[in-house]
């Protein structure tokens, strides 16, 4: 039976039927609960597989009580019922403790006592411990131990026994939780600070057992564990002995420093009185557990057929039928429960008949059955009716015949011949040879069946081929379904069987499967560990593809099940069906745990630690591990402790830093493992008592300087040497002007180093060190601080250099001293040179200067000129590093100077002599300016000022430059330009538009009165102009030929007739008689004008005719 967790789905297993399977008749299966019928098809969670009887039952929706109970299987069929073992289905459980108060037990040294554990009823029951607040488990000795049910015993107390932190831990392993007690608190008194008398030595006592004896019972094939603890002072040892006999050898250890006793596998000859004995130096205590083995089986065994009896636990068949194939079942009972055993009996002693397809299996289970009427027989003749047994045949035990280096001549009919005592039957095979492919016909009373093997073509002139007449091809010849003969995965091996059986190895056989046209090339064989690693296959070994049976090397106590997988050139096949369970015997470890090693995480204890064994290494139940330490000194004695699911152990109280021995011994139920290595480790570091001595130091030069100390003693270290570390400030510098400096540095040389170099240190300056050593701890105590100085260095550059008050051939440099002295100032050195336009230095000029000067002033120097000066600052060491600067002596260069560009005088005919203001452009150190604005034809005066500060004029010069009429453009002709064609015609344009008003309006007007003068030709003088409608008068006869006034008189005083006596000077508005702004002469005479112009001192052409302007305007149009 078995029972498994999937998918959140409870799943029963009804094992019967892989028996009852072969007898060809259907099986029905039920299930009971608690004794009365479970109906599966009325609870919906409930579901039966009808083919395996397998129960399923999802627990996702209910909770897992409600299906608590006692299950049974029960199978049925033709031949009868069989019933499986009982299922019990319980939820495992992890309570918490009760809460209760402890009190704080208080004891005088030396007593006994017990605390006591008393977990809460769990299922399965909890594994117990007792570890301390920090999850570190409580050591054990011969003095204190932990009981078999879990309470925890002293024999005597001692002083290191008083803590506040025992606490008892019962971890449940099904619901993977760990509960914990409350933390019980131990005093024990001490005899000088309490004032009481501690217990006095005294001889051994029993603790528990009670009594001088006792009983127990254990069924037969269980373990046995039996328990003495005995109190007393000294501490008791204890030893055991068995009153009628020896201890079993091999079976029977003794555990937890003696105190328990165990025995595996008990059977009824361990029945008998045990004695355990405890002794000190004062006597001895002993006490008798009398052991009485049960479980004997009462066995009921049904034989209800005449041809069947049975006798005690045996069932004798006698005249075998083929009607005798059945499932027998067996049922062992006794006051402690029942088993049920299965035995399947298939009777195979029938006539042949055929011989039927791929039937090696069904012959070699016939071969090997125990009634001679069975006994198989197999031969192959030839088509001349000849036994086929020798060169070149080679007849194999299952009935193969094998044709070595087939030639044509091996053409023919073969038959194969099986024949028993119940009959013969014949099976035939058509062998055809032909050049690269060998044909095989087999006809049975099957349909026609064939293989195709084809063979590679050799470099040998006579073809070799290999046949072996049992590989048959599952392709048919006739009918539809048959297909080609491609490759493909092997068929999975078959039939497995163990033989040979021994305790570390097994024979593992098997018949191979179809390989589907592509020979197998090799065997994979897997093996499941169900009682360590259920579920999961590991590959065990591989084997060629020729073989079918393995040789297979097993671990001991290993559940072992195996299978088979096939390779051929397309791949794997699908693995086999799992062989029977092969259950390898316990035995003591083969190998000790790896990776001992020891280390101290406190300064008083010892951790060791080590890699534990697999579950398949453990060789058996019961794996524990024995650990042994001893201080590295003579005379040192093993201290061996017993640990058991843990991978490490923290020893307390150990020295600081101590070397130590250790040894990790695996232990099972059935003995030690090899005695162990040695490994080294040692305790907790702590942190190192003593600081190096003979600390001193070597000025090397002024920025640094070597330290050297002498190593600290190693035992004083009190760790792993980790290096030193050298701490050093800058108190002050030694310039007077420098304040102090504590910022502290730190320099680490790692390993056991005696110097060490201090790189980086300030020039002049006082410094103070010290030295530590350190190791994984931390760092130990300081040494005596010690001061130094250093010398004196090149100092740094000036902080700061400017130029001031520069004029034509001179200025002056200021600066301040440097930030960093590193000594006394002796002096500056200034260095200069000119610069020209392209970049190149001229000649230096060297100037030494005072320590305590701050400026200079440079005469004589060049004008329009730059410079690039030097500054440094020197002590006795020799000078520093320079400040620079540049400068120059003139305008064309400098910041200090601007330009100012002022137009002298503009003549511009007709208007007089007259100034413009002053413009100003400002050129800030540029070599050439271009003026913009400026009007062609004119003459400008340019002003060149040179300022200093406040704008105050240090120089000036002046120049006069006369622009020409027209320049002609030498780049682009403005003719052609679009945008200037495109402006002239907007502008005629516009004039077209206004001469045009300009007519329009004359006509609305009337005459226009000079045309009228000019069409009567009666006067040649104008009339005056009437203010009423602004027209013109008529001409007076009378009047005398005077010109115009406005116009312009000859010398003589006459007036020229042939010259036209209209003037418009007269009467224009504006006395210089020309156009509007857009070229039009618009408008009218004006009879009188208010104020006529009489600006003497102007010289003017004369007025132009009308006639002849319009004349020209229409030109210009």
């Amino acid at each position: 039976m078995e029972t498994k967790i999937e998918n959140k789905s409870l799943i029963f297993s009804c094992n019967l039927w892989k028996h009852s399977h072969c007898l060809g008749s259907s099986l029905s299966f039920s299930w009971t609960r608690n004794g009365t019928h479970f109906d599966t098809d009325k609870d919906p969670n409930v579901s039966l597989k009808p083919e395996s009887g397998t129960l399923v039952v999802d627990i996702s929706r209910v909770k897992a009580e409600q299906y608590e109970g006692t299950y049974q299987c029960t199978a049925r069929n033709i031949h009868g019922t069989a019933i499986s073992s009982n299922i019990v289905v319980r939820q495992s459980r992890s309570p918490l403790w009760s809460k209760e108060k402890i009190q704080d037990i208080v004891v005088p040294e030396g007593v006994s006592l017990v605390l006591p554990c008393e977990p809460p009823t769990g299922l399965p029951p909890p594994i117990l411990f007792w570890m301390d607040s920090n999850f570190q488990k409580l050591p054990q000795s011969k003095r204190v131990s932990q009981s078999l049910n879990g309470d925890f015993y002293f024999s005597n107390v001692l002083q290191e026994d008083s803590r506040n932190d025992y606490i008892c831990y019962a971890r449940f392993t099904h619901t993977q939780t760990i509960q914990q007690k409350q933390p019980i608190k131990v005093k024990v008194l001490n005899s000088k600070s309490d004032f009481e008398a501690p217990a006095g030595a005294r001889e051994p006592t029993f603790l528990v057992p009670s009594g001088s004896s006792s009983f127990k019972t254990v069924l037969r094939g269980h373990t046995l564990e039996m328990e003495c603890i005995a109190e007393g002072l000294p501490t008791p040892e204890i030893s055991w002995t068995k009153v009628s006999g020896d201890l079993p050898s091999g079976r029977a250890s003794e555990m937890n420093y003696n105190k328990t006793l165990r025995i595996l596998d008990v059977s009824e000859s361990d029945a008998g009185e045990y004695r355990c004995t405890a002794r000190n130096e004062l006597g001895s205590a002993r006490h008798s557990i009398h052991v009485s083995v049960t479980g004997a089986s009462g066995t009921r065994c049904a034989a209800s057929h005449p041809s069947r009896r049975v006798e005690d636990d045996t069932i004798i068949f006698t005249d075998i039928q083929s009607g005798s194939s059945a499932v027998y079942q067996c049922n062992i009972s006794n006051v402690h429960g029942y088993l049920l055993s299965n035995a399947f009996v298939n009777v195979l002693c029938e006539s042949i008949t055929q011989f039927p397809f791929h039937s090696e299996r069904r012959l070699q289970s016939a071969a090997d059955a125990q009634d001679g009427c069975l006994t198989l027989r197999v031969r192959f003749k030839g088509s001349r009716a000849s036994t086929l047994d020798g060169d070149p045949y080679i007849l194999h035990e299952n009935g193969t015949l094998e044709v070595p280096n087939a030639q044509a001549r091996d053409s023919g009919r073969y038959t194969c011949v099986a024949r028993n005592t119940l009959g013969t039957y014949e099976n035939h095979v058509s062998l055809e040879v032909k050049g690269e492919t060998v044909s095989i016909h087999y006809r049975s009373m099957n349909p026609l069946y064939s293989v195709t093997v084809k063979k590679k073509k050799k470099k040998k002139k006579k073809e070799e081929a290999s046949v072996n007449v049992n590989i048959i091809s599952d392709t048919c010849i006739d009918g539809a379904a048959c297909a080609g003969f491609l490759p493909e995965r092997p068929d999975p091996p078959s039939d497995l069987e163990l033989t040979d059986q021994k305790k570390r190895s097994v024979q593992l056989t098997w018949t191979p499967g179809n390989d589907h046209n592509s020979p197998i090339q090799k065997f994979l064989i897997q093996y499941e560990d169900s009682l360590h690693h259920r579920g999961h296959w590991h590959n065990l070994t591989e084997v060629p593809g020729t073989k079918t049976t393995a040789h297979l090397k097993l671990s001991p106590y290993v559940h072992y099940t195996f299978r088979v997988l096939a390779l051929n050139g397309v791949g794997f096949s699908h693995p086999s069906y799992h062989s029977r369970v092969y259950k390898t015997d316990g035995a003591a470890p083969d190998e000790n745990p790896t990776g001992v090693q020891g280390f101290g995480t406190e300064h008083n204890n010892l951790v060791i630690s080590w890699k534990p064994l697999t579950g398949l290494q453990a060789n058996g139940p019961g794996l524990h591990y024995k650990v042994m330490w001893r201080q590295k000194a003579p005379g040192s004695d093993w201290t061996v402790v017993t640990v058991a699911n843990n991978s490490k152990f923290v020893v307390s109280g150990t020295p600081t830093f101590s070397p130590y021995e250790l040894k990790v011994q695996a232990v099972n139920d059935y003995g030690p493992g090899p005695d162990p290595p040695i490994a080294h480790g040692r305790s907790g570091e702590d942190l190192p008592i003593a600081a190096p001595e003979n600390v001193r130091v070597n000025v090397l030069n002024s920025t640094l300087a070597e330290v050297h100390w002498d190593p600290v003693p190693f035992d004083l270290i009190r760790g792993h040497l980790k290096g030193y570390k050298v701490y050093y400030w800058r108190k002050h510098s030694l310039h007077k002007h420098n304040p102090d400096h504590m910022e502290q540095d730190i320099l680490t040389f790692s390993g056991n180093h005696t110097r060490g170099m201090l790189p980086g240190l300030h020039p002049f300056s006082l410094y103070s060190f010290n030295v530590r050593v350190f190791n994984g701890k931390g760092e130990g105590p300081a040494s005596h601080s010690q001061q130094f100085k250093t010398p004196q260095g090149v100092p740094g550059p000036p902080t700061s250099l400017i130029v001031t008050n520069p004029n034509l051939d001179s200025l002056t440099l200021e600066w301040r001293p440097p930030h960093d002295h590193n000594g006394h100032i002796t002096g500056y050195t200034l260095k200069y040179q000119p610069v020209n336009n392209s970049n190149d230095l001229g000649p230096v000029e060297e100037l030494a200067l005072a320590a305590n000067e701050t400026s200079v002033t440079l005469l004589n120097l060049k004008y329009s000129t730059r410079y690039k000066f030097y500054l440094n600052a020197k002590t006795v060491t020799g000078a520093g590093p320079a400040a620079t600067q540049e400068a120059i002596t003139s305008l064309d260069e400098g910041k200090l100077s601007d330009t100012e560009i002022v137009p002298l005088s503009v003549t511009v005919p007709p208007a007089g002599e007259g100034e413009e203001e002053w413009r100003k452009e400002l050129v800030n150190g540029s070599q050439n300016v271009m003026l913009k604005g400026l009007k062609g034809g004119l003459s400008y005066r340019v002003r060149l000022v040179t300022s200093g500060h406040h704008d105050r004029p240090l120089r000036s010069e002046e120049l006069v430059v006369t622009l020409p009429a027209a320049v002609a453009s030498r780049q682009v002709d403005i003719a052609t330009q679009g945008w200037f064609i495109g402006l002239m015609c907007a502008i005629a344009l516009l004039i077209l538009i206004l001469l045009i008003i300009c007519f329009i309006q004359r006509n609305k007007g009337g005459k226009y009165p000079v045309k009228e003068k000019e069409d009567a030709h009666t006067d040649p003088e104008f009339q005056p102009m009437k203010d009423d409608d602004c027209t013109f008068g008529e001409y007076s006869d009378n009047e005398d030929h005077k010109p115009l006034k406005g116009s312009r008189t000859p010398s003589n005083g006459t007036v020229k007739r042939e010259d036209s006596d209209d003037s418009l000077v007269d009467y224009g508005e504006g006395g210089d008689g020309q156009f509007n702004e857009d070229g039009s002469f618009i408008g009218q005479y004006s009879g009188k004008s208010a104020s006529r112009d009489t600006a003497e001192g102007h010289e003017s052409s004369e007025a132009p005719s009308p006639v002849n302007a319009m004349n020209s305007l229409n030109s210009f149009v």
